[in-house]
């Protein structure tokens, strides 16, 4: 009884700070095969009523893969100050049906969270009609640290990193930051 009573503790805890969760479709029994692996996705989110909340699957919001109601998730959080994992958690999945209570509260608390919204205040009317509203409540069952890294390769994309720096780029600049100190 104490141990899962600080599970739960846990859970809250680190998800109510946390502003990203990585989430997954499936169960934590569920552990996909490389080569077939199920996209784990950071996503921000809202702890709200006992549960994380999570809009998305519209244009201009955040993807939610494979999230389907009466669904299981896993749900990833990592800890402030290393990043490293704390915990990581089985939900059970449900979408919120636009217009009632509970999506009303979740949306509420959401908007407050939302960065960069290109509506502002129409921003809970866009999601009504556009998006989906997820909730994923902890079931109770946590899963073990892993022994491995769990590190994969990146999924292929367009995206690159930064190139080098050019040899001289650094000179001119300093070059140029004398000349100002003695004039």
């Amino acid at each position: 009884m104490t141990h899962e009573l600080l599970d739960r503790a846990l859970i809250e805890e680190a998800t109510k700070k946390s502003g990203l969760i990585w989430v997954r479709a499936g169960g934590l029994s569920a552990r996909p095969e490389p080569d077939h692996e199920v996209p784990t996705r950071p996503l921000w989110h809202v702890w709200h009523d006992g549960a994380a909340f999570l809009v998305g699957d519209g244009p201009g919001e955040q993807p939610l893969p494979g999230l389907a109601d009466g669904g299981e998730a896993v749900v990833t959080v990592r800890g402030k100050d290393k990043g490293g994992r704390l915990v990581s958690w089985a939900a059970r999945v449900t979408e919120l049906a636009a217009g009632t209570p509970e999506w009303e509260a979740a949306v509420g608390e959401l908007k407050g969270k939302r960065l960069n919204a290109p509506d502002g205040e129409a921003m809970p009317q866009r999601w009504a009609r556009e998006c989906r509203l997820v909730r994923l409540e902890p079931t109770g069952a946590t899963a073990a640290l892993p022994e491995d890294s769990l590190a994969r390769r990146p999924v292929p994309s367009a995206a690159t990193t930064r190139q080098e720096v050019p040899a001289a780029l650094p000179r001119l600049l300093f070059k140029r930051r004398g000349r100002r100190a003695r004039g």
